[in-house]
């Protein structure tokens, strides 16, 4: 039988005739230390007591609240040591010493010690038990084992659970969801008088709110609780928040400030993301706050409050404020570092985000976690900083615990996606240890561009192999691949498995349409869209529209447009893009007018939609308005900008091209193809080569895009040695391979009257050819390329040009005599024609 050890005489006993008597300067700090709960200190400073006095013979008394403080350091092994002295001077049937041994090794995580030591011990003591459950509930790996426990305390009968047991239990039902066992201990509890208990009622609410079930089961316990304190209403109001009942939850903290209860750290650091997410007053409501804290002192002086603090004006936009009050906290734990780098990642600022991370690599006191690798990986990402990502990967190998992070795998997986680095990307996926669907998912996303079919087939091979089940980002991923490819039977198949897995929703449905359609096969895409009818929303419609936009039927488009009953932004902005593509400018102009007419405020797709008009009319008019909106409506568009840009080189502008392109403090490698481009059609090939130099200055890489626009200006402006170095540069320096348009660019260049090889069918190379023979005088060589264009029946498309005066387009085609003013007009020319004969 065990025996009391709180009983004063027993205890009295037990000390004289097992432990003698500890020195009285040793008792005198053990006290004030143990009171104080500075556990930290009471361990060592007794060894220094007892080395003094040269001896430990501590009472049962002594050694549980050493036991205590051993748990509460998680120092396993110093517990280990007193559970070996506490055996071998037989003081182990003390109940108190017996406890206390056993919650260290729950506290620490030995679990397997833990449940040994409780197989010795075998009483009914709930205490014992409810020290057992709560180091098995700590963690996910033993959720079936603390059922067993209370099994046997509640069916079994070995102990009666009580309240704490209670309070245990739930949240592990909560986590593996299972609902029905939940409800069953509620019931344990209204049978057992246990419904009044507060502690019992707070782990209900949890309980229920972590199950969904917040509106009325998680509210009725939390209304039959009589007495209310703050963890009541932290976890009604946290209850709402996770299931996305924000009006609710902040309505609950209007209730709550009204009342008896003060708020506590865990209430700041949970109303704070529910104020960042009201629609209205988000950021006053954060800041009322703010000002309640500040006029507590235990809360302004609490770190976990002045992290929530910092994440929530980080999550307003307001950076300022989160940046001074980071920099004024007095301590700052990993949570409060992970919280700014986090922060400015999500507003955009990548680059503070990496300056404190380099911050917090430089301390002593801490390290990265996953949080912070999670966090700080997008920046790189989308800086394209690859090298300093390798860094970060190097320190995650050297680490363990965040090498064996499926979450820090992805990111890094992801990381190399982005900067196009998909071999290393797959070596990183091959050599993590655990995989989970979001690790295949980001290499099947990697793999399902052009060029990569046989690895993406590979990839979903084993995925399946795996025993993965899809989700709704792998069918997408998978239908994005068969669109890609135009394999319309995979389409099929795929469309098959989605129907009998029940995947054919909203976003699945509209992405199938869209295969279908870029596959060729309308009638399917047009079949999807009728068995939608019942689904059919907004975005299905503007699929289809889109798919008959992207096949050139603007026709269809117009007619499912007049079809929808509501309309967006989206879908004017196809009907705009289909007409403008069409060579249809009045229709695209008519509906720009029309969409705004009707309320909508016009978006930078929308002027991207638009702009090919201008050209087509050669309109610098339209042009300027586009470019007036872009600039009243604040679109900075780097796009936007590339694309205005070009428009103006191609209406004959080039002028307002190279001032735009000055004028612009972002240049990517957009901008600078379109300023090349501009500057090639007008035959102006050193301003050309000037821009070409000063982009690779800036140490932007060219691509085959940006380099026939170059060979192009060079063989206008006949700069023929200029444009062979930079052929020749193309795969040495620049690491691409020389395209068909640029070997097209060479051989207009050099015009030195070699026979090429040309494609059969393609007017453009007939023209090339005869264009050179005849800047050589070869007229035989032009006469037979004639005679072959003639046999072969292909005729070039005649020249067309136009000009804009006083806001009308007039055209000129090559043999066209309709114009009205013709007369004049070749009057004016002849007399131009015979002044340039006149010698000067």
């Amino acid at each position: 039988m065990l025996r009391n050890c709180n009983d004063s005489n027993i205890f009295l006993k037990c000390t004289r005739a097992a432990c003698g008597h500890m020195s009285r300067s040793s008792q005198k700090f053990k006290r004030s230390y143990r009171i104080d709960d500075r556990h930290n200190e009471v361990f060592p400073l007794l060894i220094r007591g007892t080395q003094n006095s040269g001896q430990i013979n501590p009472h049962y008394q002594e050694l549980a609240a050493l036991l205590k403080s051993c748990a509460a350091l998680l120092a396993i092994n110093s517990g280990k040591t007193l559970h070996g002295y506490v055996v071998k001077h037989g003081d182990l049937s003390c109940l108190s010493v017996s406890k206390a041994l056993l919650n260290v090794y729950a506290k620490c995580g030995a679990l397997d010690d833990c449940k040994t030591l409780f197989g010795q011990m075998c009483y009914s003591d709930p205490v014992i038990w409810n020290i057992v459950l709560s180091g098995f509930s700590s963690s996910w790996k033993y959720n079936g084992e603390v059922m067993k426990l209370f099994h046997e305390m509640h069916v079994v009968g070995k102990a009666k659970p009580t309240s704490v047991t209670i309070a245990i239990v739930l949240p592990v039902c909560a986590r593996i969801g299972d609902l029905d066992m939940g409800k069953s201990v509620h019931a344990y509890v209204m049978k057992s008088g246990l419904e009044t208990d507060l502690l019992v009622g707070n782990a209900l609410i949890s309980m229920y709110a972590k199950s969904g079930l917040v509106s009325y089961d998680a509210y009725t316990v939390f209304e039959n609780i009589a007495d209310k304190d703050a963890v009541s209403w932290n976890a009604i109001i946290a209850g709402c928040s996770e299931n996305r009942l924000i009006k609710k939850a902040y309505e609950l903290f209007r209730w709550m400030l009204k009342g008896p209860v003060n708020l506590n750290y865990v209430t700041i650091a949970t109303i704070l993301p529910i104020c960042a997410s009201l629609d209205k007053n988000a950021y006053w409501s954060g800041r009322e706050i703010h000002c309640y804290v500040l006029r507590r002192s235990e809360l302004a002086a609490d770190v976990s409050v002045c992290n929530a603090l910092v994440s929530f004006y980080l999550l307003v936009g307001q950076i300022e404020k989160a940046e001074s009050l980071f920099q004024r906290m007095k301590s700052r734990d990993l949570v409060s570092w992970n919280a700014i780098i986090a922060g400015y990642a999500s507003n955009g600022e990548w680059l503070k985000a990496l300056d404190l991370f380099y911050k917090l690599l430089s301390l002593q006191t801490m390290g990265p976690d996953s949080v912070t690798i999670l966090s700080i990986l997008p920046s790189c990402a989308h800086l394209k900083l690859l090298h300093v990502g390798r860094k970060i990967h190097g320190y995650v190998l050297r680490h363990p615990m965040l090498y064996e992070s499926t979450a820090v795998g992805n990111a890094i997986v992801s990381l190399y996606v982005k900067c196009d680095k998909i071999e290393d990307a797959l070596e990183t996926f091959l050599m993590m240890s655990r995989r989970d669907l979001i690790s295949w998912n980001t290499m099947l996303v990697a793999f399902s561009g052009i060029g990569y079919s046989t690895k993406f087939l590979n990839l979903l091979n084993g995925l399946l192999r795996e025993g993965m089940i899809p989700d709704h980002i792998t069918i997408l991923t998978i239908i994005q691949f068969c669109s890609g490819v135009c394999r319309v039977e995979k389409v099929k198949e795929t469309h098959s498995y989605t129907i009998k897995a029940g995947f054919l929703l909203d976003d699945i449905g509209n992405a199938i349409l869209d295969a279908y359609a870029k596959c060729g096969n309308m009638d399917y895409a047009f079949k999807i869209f009728q068995s939608l009818s019942q689904k059919k929303n907004l975005a299905t419609s503007n699929s289809m529209i889109s798919a008959y936009v992207n096949c050139g039927s603007h026709d269809d488009a117009q007619m499912i447009l007049n079809g929808m009953s509501e309309t967006d932004l989206i879908s004017w902005n196809l009907m705009v893009q289909a007409y403008a593509e069409n060579g249809c400018p009045a229709e695209a102009i008519n509906l720009f007018n029309e969409l705004q007419a009707q309320g909508m405020k016009p978006d930078a797709m929308t002027i991207m939609s638009l702009l090919p008009v201008s050209a087509q009319i050669s309109s610098v008019h339209l042009l300027r308005q586009c470019h007036g909106y872009v600039v009243r409506a604040f679109l900075p568009d780097v796009y936007l900008t590339g694309a205005l840009l070009d428009m103006y080189a191609k209406c004959g502008a080039i002028l307002y091209a190279y001032e735009l392109f000055q004028s612009s403090l972002y240049k990517d490698l957009v901008m600078f193809t379109a300023m090349i481009g501009g500057f090639a059609m007008h035959g102006m090939g050193e301003e050309a080569l000037r821009i070409f130099s000063h982009m690779l200055e800036l140490g932007i890489k060219p691509d085959n895009v940006i380099i026939t626009a170059v060979l192009s200006a060079c063989s206008h402006a006949g700069l023929v040695n200029e444009g062979l170095k930079i052929f020749h540069t193309i795969e040495e320096v620049y690491g691409v391979k020389p395209t068909m348009e640029q070997y097209a660019c060479v051989v207009d260049l050099l015009g030195r009257g070699h026979l090429f090889d040309i494609e059969a069918d393609n007017i453009g190379n007939y023209v090339v050819m005869s264009n050179l023979y005849a800047s050589e005088a070869r007229w035989d060589g032009v006469m037979e390329v004639r005679q072959l264009m003639r046999i072969r029946d292909l005729k070039k498309p005649a020249g067309c040009s136009w000009i804009e005066v006083e806001r009308r387009t007039n055209r000129f085609i090559v043999g066209d005599l309709s114009h009205p003013q013709r007369s004049i007009i070749y009057s004016t020319l002849s007399i131009l024609d015979q002044q340039i004969k006149e010698p000067v």
